[in-house]
């Protein structure tokens, strides 16, 4: 809460595997709704979204390119004055579920939208980002790929990973 207060804007990853509680502290953050702030609850996967109030997939909130792995320098299809561009400028949380499955270029992508439209150079802004997720289950999925290209467009191997705080949950209740 000091983080969304403040507009400090850090970068946290919920190191959880299934069953550890990650959807409920998702839900538990996400209501910061109730103060009126604009919290965004997203996800890499449509089951996973269905999961989150007002969940949606990254790629069709934020209007990720499809295939943006050849894109040099990717950004979100959002103009600063459209409705989702104003609710970016006012966002105090996006929570991203299954990130570990997302392309590193889609964060990288909402890295240089957030900084665009709040005028910020802090990666990501003046937003708060918990990405959550499991390493251990699903990575990126590139077509007619080696493994070290997966390797490679995964989060950990972003340059954004060095501004990144871990939590772990462990327990399975």
């Amino acid at each position: 809460m000091h983080c969304v207060d403040n507009q400090v804007g850090e970068i946290f990853f919920l190191d959880a595997p299934g069953g550890t509680g990650k959807t409920f502290l998702i839900r538990l953050l996400l209501a910061i709704r109730s103060k009126n702030y604009i919290a965004l609850a997203l996800a890499s996967s449509g089951i996973a979204a269905t999961l989150s109030p007002s969940g949606r997939t990254a790629h069709s909130a934020l209007k990720l390119p499809l295939n943006i792995q050849p894109i040099e320098t990717p950004r979100c299809n959002i103009s600063k004055s459209s409705g989702m561009g104003k609710e970016l400028q006012q966002c105090k949380l996006i929570a991203w579920d299954e990130c570990t499955m997302a392309h590193k270029k889609s964060l990288e992508a909402v890295k240089r939208s957030l900084q665009d439209f709040q005028g910020n150079s802090k990666p990501f802004g003046s937003t708060l980002i918990l990405f959550a997720g499991d390493f251990r289950q699903t990575l990126p999925i590139i077509p007619r790929s080696t493994r070290a290209d997966e390797m490679n467009a995964c989060l950990k191997n972003c340059y954004l990973w060095a501004h990144v705080k871990i939590l772990k949950l462990t327990v399975n209740e």
